[in-house]
């Protein structure tokens, strides 16, 4: 009894404060109506960002938002944008009953809203049907702002003490069963056992929580909403989680929520299983106390830690194959199973026994003597899964010999396509997905893989196609892994690689960082839109029978750069504002200065926002000669 004092002191106490909040509010709060719909809207105090900066980064985030949001089935989005080093992230949530039409449309009113608070740096609104936030920092794991807000409806019943018993009820199901649900999602309805008054509610939570978070966030709205009854309606919301009771319908009887397996079964099952959990975790320490004492104390962990980047190897290791199985699977490597080579080693096709074709990488290893860490960075390049990257299915090594066991891709390499054995006129819509796909798989590898990941080779050779054309990024087999501080100052230059390719930087002064691959993208994206081969000779036959990366600069300066697309392609197939996009982007990402490269994951947003034409003009001083030995800033 003492505990139900405490937790009810506890939620008064929440409540007051919550209150405080909603009547204080932050810098600047209202509450309005869209069609008889109340919403929650504050602009963030603090400035601070070139402003015009900040409205590029506002608007490649938001339009990012509702190019998700505009997708069927998709009612949660993030975002990020990075311009001149600064970032906007964003989030976009529609309740789960909502329409993709309905979805939009509230974004889109919401958004006009947003752009009232001018060079603020971040705010948030609340709508019945979607919420908005963006900061100029990362706050997708919070589940708490200052703009925690309830709303109530001061209608009441003749059934007061009936109609707050079921409201809470319903309310309390659902706080339970919400951070159980896969999409963190629950609609369901109760009604009264005296009347005909059915009351409707549900509860969201953004699904960058997890599932602790959740709960403890739909505690503090469902305690919230206690001081609305017995009230018709009441909402709660804040930065992570939003609740809403009413007698009014507002989703249909066919979008509820069957909580009902959700829901927890009362005292005694947890006394048992509290009593079950004791003598479990007793008997488990005890084996583990008698497995620790028989263990021969020489041997040590096989968990590692890895130097670079402090983490600890919690992946799933490769699929380790014979040798002779992969002999076999390639013919014994036969030349006429090879597929082809470069400075990592020769391909060939295999077909293993269960029918499954396969690429294998055949390369020299020096690095055995290095195990541990060639061990780790086999984990890292299984555990990659992106749709455009290359999966690494396992390996094999002999002696010196190490085999790298890929997935199979039809169509071969990108290269083939533009002018090799299957050229053929690629259209500008598979051009744009390539080169879209190309930056997708580089950003994930940069940003959103556990451990940044630099390519460190990227050209058309090492981007396969598969049967629909789309791109997958292949051969980071001999990656380098970045260090936390994402720099990398690299002696052991791999003279090998196509010098094209390469960054001014890396290539000079041996300095590894993310902007390598985003300059090498640069160089790709060119030969792909004009079909031709980028060489450093100069001379009038290269100019016309290849691409040299001055002559581009040149077209650019005088307004011409749409002389560099390819004459194969059709005019009709693009606009040409995205075409001209297309090249201000390539020429940005070559850029001398490594500082003003944009980054992947800018990049990726940049070419698929539909919004930005034209893009600012991208400094000429800034471009790169075939002679620049300019040291990188």
């Amino acid at each position: 009894m003492k505990h139900v004092n405490i937790s009810a002191w506890w939620s008064w106490c929440v409540t007051i404060f919550l209150v405080i909040i909603t009547i204080a509010g932050p810098a600047r709060s209202q509450s309005n109506d869209r069609n008889s719909t109340r919403y929650t809207f504050a602009c963030s105090a603090y400035k601070g960002m070139n402003q015009d900066y900040l409205l590029r980064n506002l608007n490649i985030t938001l339009s990012s938002l509702r190019h998700q949001l505009s997708i069927n089935n998709v009612s949660y989005a993030t975002a990020r944008s990075l311009l001149n080093g600064n970032s906007i992230w964003g989030l976009a949530s529609c309740r789960g009953y909502v329409s993709r039409a309905d979805c939009v449309a509230c974004f889109d009113y919401a958004v006009v809203q947003l752009r009232s608070c001018g060079s603020a740096t971040g705010a948030f609104i609340f709508f019945d049907d979607c919420d908005i936030r963006y900061e100029n920092f990362n706050f997708y794991a919070e589940s708490r702002v200052r703009g925690g807000s309830i709303q109530c409806n001061n209608g009441s019943f003749n059934q007061q003490p009936e109609f707050r018993k079921t409201t809470n009820g319903l309310l309390s199901d659902l706080r339970i069963a919400i951070p159980k649900t896969s999409n963190f999602y629950a609609a369901s309805t109760r009604g009264l056992a005296s009347g005909n008054i059915t009351v409707y509610a549900i509860g969201q939570c953004n699904l960058n929580l997890s599932k602790t978070d959740c709960a403890n966030c739909i505690n503090l709205r469902y305690t919230a909403l206690d001081t609305c009854l017995p009230g018709s309606s009441g909402r709660s919301m804040d930065g992570g989680c939003f609740m809403k009771y009413s007698t009014t319908p507002f989703f249909r009887q066919d979008q509820r929520t069957n909580i009902t397996p959700l829901l927890r079964n009362g005292d005694s099952n947890k006394k048992i299983a509290i009593i079950v959990g004791v003598v479990g975790g007793v008997c488990i320490l005890f084996v583990l106390l008698a497995f620790f004492l028989w263990r021969p104390r020489s041997k040590k962990s096989s968990i590692q830690l890895d130097k670079s980047t402090g983490s600890t190897v919690l992946l799933q290791g490769p699929t380790r194959y014979s040798y002779d199985d992969l002999r076999k699977a390639t013919n014994n490597f036969s030349d006429q199973n090879k597929l082809g080579g470069g400075v990592f080693g020769e391909v060939y096709k295999g077909t293993l026994k269960n029918g499954d074709a396969v690429a294998v990488k055949k390369t020299v290893s020096a690095l055995t003597r290095r195990k541990i860490h060639i061990d780790y960075e086999l984990k890292i390049m299984c555990n990659v899964h992106h749709r455009h990257l290359i999966r690494l299915l396992g390996y094999c090594s002999k002696g010196s010999l190490l085999f790298l066991v890929y997935e199979y891709m039809d169509n071969g390499s990108l290269d083939q396509f533009l002018y090799g054995d299957k050229k053929r006129n690629l259209s500008w819509r598979q051009r744009y997905e390539i080169i879209y796909g190309t930056a997708r798989g580089l950003a994930y590898l940069h940003e959103q893989y556990h451990v940044p990941i630099i390519h460190r080779d990227i050209k058309p050779s090492n981007i396969l196609l598969d049967n629909e054309l789309q791109p997958k990024i292949a051969d980071f087999g001999m990656i380098r892994l970045l260090s936390e501080d994402k720099t990398h100052l690299s002696t052991k230059f791999p003279g090998s690689l196509e010098s094209v390719y390469v960054a001014p930087e890396y290539a000079i002064h041996g300095q590894l960082s993310e902007k390598v691959d985003t300059y090498s993208f640069g160089i790709v994206v060119l030969e792909i839109i004009s079909g031709k081969r980028c060489h450093n000779t100069k001379d009038e036959e290269s100019v016309i029978q290849s691409l040299h990366l001055d002559h581009a600069w040149n077209l650019y300066d005088s307004g011409e750069h749409l002389k560099l697309l390819d004459a194969t392609l059709d005019p009709s197939e693009y606009g040409a504002e995205e075409a001209e996009k297309i090249i201000e982007i390539a020429l940005r990402c070559v850029q001398s200065n490594v500082s003003a490269r944009p980054a992947m994951s800018e990049v990726a947003m940049l070419i698929s926002d539909k919004s930005l034409y034209p893009m600012p003009t991208v400094r000429s001083t800034l471009k790169l000669s075939s002679n620049d030995t300019t040291s990188p800033v």
